[in-house]
C-alpha cells in the first residue's frame, strides 16, 4: 500500500481545523487532493481537529459524495432514480457490467474505470443517464453505452 503525502492537506487544516462546522468542507478538499479519503488523512484530520475518527467516518460514509477507496481515471456514476429506472437504467447497468466486468462500487483491474450507482443525477429528461467524470451522457441505450466506454478505453 502506498503511503500518502499528508503535507498536502496542511493548508486545508491550517485554514479550517479550528472552524466549527467545517468537517464536510475539510473532507471535500481532502478528497479533491487525493481523489478519495485515505485512512491516514482521516486519522490526521482527527488529530488536528479533535473530532473522533468514528465521527469523521460517520460523515464520510453517510454522504455518497465521499469515497474511501481510490477510483479509476473514469468514474462512472449511473443514475438509478425513478425516471432512469422506468427508462431501463438496469439494462444500462447490465451493459456496463458486461463491457467492463465490474459492478457497483468496483474498479476495473487496470484502474481505468470505476462504477457507482447513484440515487439521482438530476437529469430526468435525459434518462437513462450516466456521468463519467464531468461529462453527462443521456438517452442511453446498450449500444450507445458500449460505444462510449470503448471510445474512452481506445483513447488510452
Amino acid at each position: 500500500m502506498n503511503k500518502i503525502d499528508i503535507s498536502l492537506i496542511e493548508g486545508v487544516l491550517d485554514e479550517l481545523a479550528e472552524v466549527k462546522g467545517s468537517l464536510i468542507t475539510i473532507l471535500q478538499k481532502t478528497q479533491d487532493i487525493y481523489g478519495y479519503l485515505p485512512k491516514e488523512a482521516i486519522e490526521y484530520i482527527s488529530s488536528r481537529t479533535g473530532i473522533a475518527e468514528s465521527e469523521i467516518m460517520g460523515v464520510a460514509t453517510f454522504y455518497t459524495q465521499f469515497r474511501l477507496t481510490p477510483v479509476g481515471k473514469y468514474l462512472i456514476m449511473l443514475c438509478q432514480g425513478t425516471a432512469c429506472h422506468v427508462n431501463s437504467s438496469e439494462l444500462i447497468l447490465k451493459t456496463i457490467n458486461e463491457e467492463l466486468g465490474i459492478s457497483d462500487g468496483e474498479t476495473t483491474k487496470d484502474g481505468l474505470f470505476s462504477l457507482k450507482c447513484v440515487a439521482c443525477l438530476g437529469c430526468c429528461s435525459l434518462s437513462p443517464v450516466m456521468m463519467i467524470n464531468e461529462d453527462t451522457y443521456g438517452s442511453l441505450t446498450p449500444e450507445k453505452t458500449r460505444q462510449i466506454l470503448r471510445e474512452l478505453r481506445e483513447a488510452e
